[in-house]
């Protein structure tokens, strides 16, 4: 086969997170690299273009719709790379990840969707392994911090000849940003899916529902993603209580999958959760308590038809954003403690300005397609993967240089 004419397309262009990571890519991307814009409507890519200064007047318009399996198939086939904006991926993403896996193209994408992604796995990890692709999913704030955090950590561990980790806790240190449209459209999407099939609903809420091999994983006992727990018990110097994240449900799968894709390197004790800090003044456990009961009824109230109708009045919608001065004033710090098989306890961080939802998350999607363009051409130290991969068994080491350059800190420290 003829070598794609592009290296990148980044297909949804013309949406609210496209459009950032458009631009992001035209102004980062090294020269020489060839950008594509892809979607379904010519008109509206061409205004996006428009947006983009003169070095993007000449860039490809890619037309192909996602119920379109043959103008995907031509896509795919045109350029070494697709980073996809556009979700729900249940409802959009499923042919376009299967014609990047047949043709060989690296993918990635948004997606914070337990079942689209388990789908993902059954069909087109072992074809992406026969075609040598990556299939990359959740390269934004779900779930790059996580995944990364998780990865450095672990590299130092193994570094210090330290053991293996154990009780290992990602704790939501600061965070500013709008709700993403996107995001809430996933949750309404996977609660419709699964609403009328208990088999679904088992398996969204399984810990290993993402592992490729479920038969294999530790028994470690209950591990609930809607948590209210004493911050001593994550790490002595940890004050207050901390209350459930709300994208724990996605995360800790992801993190899990990338231990087993590892063969258990983390620790067949590896026991992942997520939190968020509330403060640490002596209300500290009522306030954790009051998120952890708001948690639910937003999930209660999406799955009762009355309560959704009014959520959906108040909820932001797909496609829409924060404005650029309120994206340019959100930020994210991110901490991972673990505790080791050693008695070592070890904390890494994962910080960045920008709106997390938006700003940052076209940063992480953009460097995440540049170290498959990029590095992947260069043959650097991109792991040797091919199938239906995570952030960092896919890109690893390299992906964290790239957002450490773009103005990112992860690091690592034993405590």
């Amino acid at each position: 086969m003829s070598e794609p004419e592009l290296d990148i397309i980044v297909y949804g262009a013309s949406g609210f997170v496209g459009k950032l990571l458009a631009e992001y890519l035209v102004k980062n991307a090294p020269a020489g690299i060839k950008i594509g814009l892809g979607g379904r409507s010519l008109e509206k890519l061409a205004e996006v273009r428009a947006t983009l200064g003169a070095a993007a007047a000449e860039l490809p318009l890619v037309i192909a719709d996602a119920d379109d399996p043959t103008a995907l198939k031509v896509l795919a086939m045109r350029t070494r790379v697709v980073a996809t904006t556009v979700g729900p991926y249940a409802k959009y993403g499923h042919a376009l990840a299967h014609a990047c896996a047949a043709a060989g193209t690296d993918y990635v994408d948004l997606t914070g969707e337990v079942l689209f992604h388990r789908d993902s796995i059954d069909a087109n990890h072992d074809l992406a392994v026969s075609t040598g692709a990556r299939i990359v999913h959740s390269c934004g704030f779900d779930s790059i911090p996580s995944d990364l955090g998780v990865h450095v950590l672990h590299k130092l561990v193994q570094a210090d000849d330290a053991g293996e980790m154990t009780d290992t806790t990602l704790v939501v240190t600061s965070l500013r940003g709008g709700i993403s449209g996107g995001t809430i459209d996933s949750v309404r999407n996977q609660i419709d899916v699964s609403k009328d099939d208990a088999r679904l609903r088992k398996l969204a809420a399984s810990p290993y529902s993402l592992s490729p091999d479920r038969e294999r994983e530790p028994d470690l006992g209950r591990q609930s993603d809607v948590t209210v727990v004493d911050g001593r018990k994550i790490s002595p110097s940890l004050k207050g209580w901390k209350a459930p994240f709300f994208m724990a449900s996605y995360n800790t799968r992801v993190v899990r999958r990338s231990n087993a894709l590892r063969d258990w390197a983390y620790g067949k004790k590896f026991k992942y959760s997520e939190v968020m800090s509330v403060g640490s003044s002596v209300i500290s456990p009522v306030v954790a308590g009051g998120v952890a009961l708001g948690l639910g009824a937003l999930i209660a109230g999406l799955a009762l038809p009355p309560t959704r109708f009014l959520l959906d009045k108040v909820l932001p919608a797909p496609g829409e954003g924060p404005s650029e001065d309120a994206q340019k004033k959100g930020h994210f710090t991110l901490d991972v403690f673990t505790v080791t098989t050693t008695g070592a306890r070890y904390r890494s961080r994962v910080r960045a300005q920008g709106d997390p939802g938006y700003s940052a998350t076209a940063v992480m999607l953009g460097e995440s397609a540049l170290s498959l363009a990029v590095d992947s051409a260069e043959d650097t130290s991109l792991p040797k993967a091919a199938g239906v991969l995570t952030p960092s068994t896919a890109l690893g080491d390299v992906l964290v240089e790239r957002l450490r350059s773009a103005g990112f800190e992860i690091s690592a420290k034993k405590l």
